[in-house]
């Protein structure tokens, strides 16, 4: 009771700030403004809607304790000087957490997958994914070895050993141990450029302008050049089929990527970087999907592992270096998610991940 109480608490005290910061930006609120929750994301942080005839607003409700709103405001103001379509900061209160931003809708791209193919509903976000990987931003963080290493060790931690119960032996910690190096020692030897981190479907609005909103960017990294648009083609929440994937990958490499990029990376190797680079974000994201259940109650999440393994498994099991990866996945995991009791009422399609 008392953790409701505080969020409620923050709730009201967040709609007080915001209609205060809206009066001192001299906008008009003679008539009612509706006050409603927007979906949060996997993080502690919450978003509120503020709207009515005069306009609509994003409220973001960051606690200092367990949010750092400085990088978001870093970031969001040199994209948006560069042109790139982050929503405008209005106000801020650091100390509470609070924050103002423009509102973009409830457009998610996603939306319009299931009435478009997928090559004309995301040219907008290649070409917005393209003008961010040609910002210069130094002063980001590296997506060094040792992120890369600690977001793979979710897998066996979390995703392991936590959800499906599974004690690795030493063998089958080798086999991982190996998979991890090898994939860390390609995602460095690719082009480094700047990454939003998490660059897929929920994170990318359509606007009324045809171009692409992009939020949730306060991770930002200066990291491999496949990372986003494997984030963005292997969705975890957007069923992809190969040849989708594919197709999407060669219009970006062939139309998207700079000239001087083409010529440090082949269009065969950039293939192969973007389906490896995969594997190391599908390990963290199991992970990272069993921990938002289990530590954090967050259950919606479990529907989207067995997406999130079916892009691993595939991917692994078409490159003869993880095919003893792959064989171990099909043999051990897979059989233990499906006969985990939260996937009892799971419909596993015939052929799956193979």
């Amino acid at each position: 009771m008392a953790g409701e109480r505080v969020k409620v608490d923050r709730a009201q005290a967040l709609e007080i700030w915001g209609r205060e910061a809206l009066a001192h930006l001299g906008v008009e609120q003679s008539a009612e403004l509706l006050w409603q929750a927007v979906s949060g994301d996997a993080s502690f942080r919450r978003y509120f809607r503020l709207s009515g005839a005069c306009g609509q607003w994003i409220l973001m409700d960051a606690p200092p304790e367990h949010e750092d709103c400085r990088p978001f405001l870093r970031i969001a103001d040199t994209w948006y000087q560069a042109g790139i379509r982050v929503p405008q900061v209005l106000a801020k209160d650091l100390a509470q957490g609070f924050l103002l931003l423009e509102d973009f809708g409830d457009q998610l791209l996603r939306i319009d997958l299931e009435k478009q193919d997928p090559l004309l509903a995301y040219q907008s976000a290649f070409a917005e994914l393209a003008r961010i990987q040609t910002l210069s931003m130094p002063s980001l963080p590296e997506y060094d070895r040792a992120l890369l290493r600690r977001e793979m060790s979710l897998f066996p931690d979390w995703f392991l050993s936590q959800l499906l119960g599974l004690t690795l032996t030493q063998a089958e910690q080798e086999i991982l141990h190996q998979v991890e190096e090898r994939l860390i020692l390609a995602a460095l030897a690719q082009p480094q450029v700047v990454v939003h981190r998490d660059y897929h479907s929920r994170n990318l609005l359509s606007l009324p302008t045809g171009a692409v909103g992009v939020i949730d960017f306060q991770d930002a990294v200066i990291g491999a050049l496949t990372y986003d648009l494997v984030s963005l083609l292997k969705d975890s929440y957007v069923e992809w089929s190969e040849a989708q994937v594919a197709a999407c990958v060669d219009l970006f490499y062939q139309q998207y990527l700079p000239a001087a990029m083409q010529a440090q990376v082949s269009r065969n190797d950039f293939h192969r970087a973007f389906h490896w680079m995969g594997m190391q974000r599908q390990l963290k994201v199991c992970g990272i999907f069993a921990r938002l259940y289990l530590r954090d109650g967050k259950a919606g999440y479990l529907a989207d592992i067995p997406r999130t393994l079916n892009y691993l498994l595939r991917a692994a099991s078409s490159f003869p270096e993880f095919a003893e990866f792959s064989h171990w996945l099909s043999a051990r995991v897979l059989p233990a998610l499906q006969q985990h009791p939260l996937y009892s009422e799971q419909v596993w399609p015939e052929g799956w991940a193979k």
